[in-house]
């Protein structure tokens, strides 16, 4: 079911989870204009190719700015996104809470007189499983969570919901280049473990100070390029049937090795 209100669209499914998607060409400039923070634009095929007026223009204008990525995509995409079946080829998703940036992170472990701290994200999908590692990173006294722009759960409702109250305290980050991030953040003085089955186990490496721990997509784990501007590979020793923990799981045991090598 879903409550129309304009163009927007306040989406309502059976779990209680509430996404804030906006249509048609005015409400979606207005929102930029509000200060709304948009996750996801998608516009029809004919704008990328040249067919545009007045208000497209400003959305465009306006998504580039607060560098938004613009997904093109065809009218039949956006009519089965569409509620009210009045997009006017243009649909926004916008964040059910505010992102901060890198620097909160950092004053936020200067507050506390303690070294960063950070998950960094590569790509998780789920957003039970961005909640729950948002939810983890605030009781392990990690002091931030780095995510994607692309291929990524935003702060959705249900990530709200699922950090507990979390996400109140813990800065959320969205950066357009996970592996172009983390060379900027070693060169600030921080160490970035990823996490694989093929690492060095994690109660062989060292954890302790300026640290990130990286974790990977439900299905692919931590991309190549990723991987390979991390100073460790790590994994979690296991000894069942199956080879893989959940990645929200696997942030918490890892998180949770990074509290013990720093506490002894």
């Amino acid at each position: 079911m879903y409550a129309a209100f304009g163009m927007q669209v306040v989406k309502m499914s059976d779990n209680n989870d509430i996404s804030h998607v906006i249509e048609g060409r005015n409400a979606v400039l207005e929102a930029f204009r509000a200060g709304r923070t948009v996750d996801k634009l998608y516009m029809q095929d004919g704008v990328k190719d040249g067919v545009k007026d007045g208000v497209t223009n400003s959305i465009i204008r306006a998504a580039k700015k607060q560098d938004v990525i613009i997904s093109f995509v065809a009218k039949e995409k956006l009519d089965q996104m569409s509620e009210t079946k009045k997009h006017q080829g243009v649909i926004a998703i916008c964040a059910a809470y505010e992102y901060s940036d890198i620097e909160d992170i950092f004053a936020k472990a200067e507050e506390k007189g303690e070294a960063p701290f950070i998950f960094i994200l590569d790509e998780i999908e789920d957003p039970h499983n961005l909640g729950a590692i948002i939810r983890t990173a605030n009781l392990c006294g990690a002091h931030g969570v780095i995510i994607p722009k692309r291929r990524a759960s935003g702060l959705t409702a249900t990530v709200v919901k699922a950090s507990a109250g979390a996400i109140n305290y813990t800065p959320v980050v969205k950066v357009t280049n996970i592996a172009k991030t983390i060379e900027e953040l070693k060169e600030r003085g921080m160490w970035f473990a990823c996490a694989d089955m093929d690492g060095e186990v994690m109660y062989k490496c060292n954890l302790t100070g300026a640290i990130g721990i990286v974790i990977g997509n439900e299905g692919s784990g931590v991309s190549r390029l990723v991987k390979e501007k991390c100073d460790y590979v790590v994994s979690i020793p296991m000894k069942g049937d199956i080879d893989s923990l959940n990645a929200s799981v696997a942030a918490g045991v890892l998180a949770y090795e990074v509290v013990r090598q720093n506490m002894f």
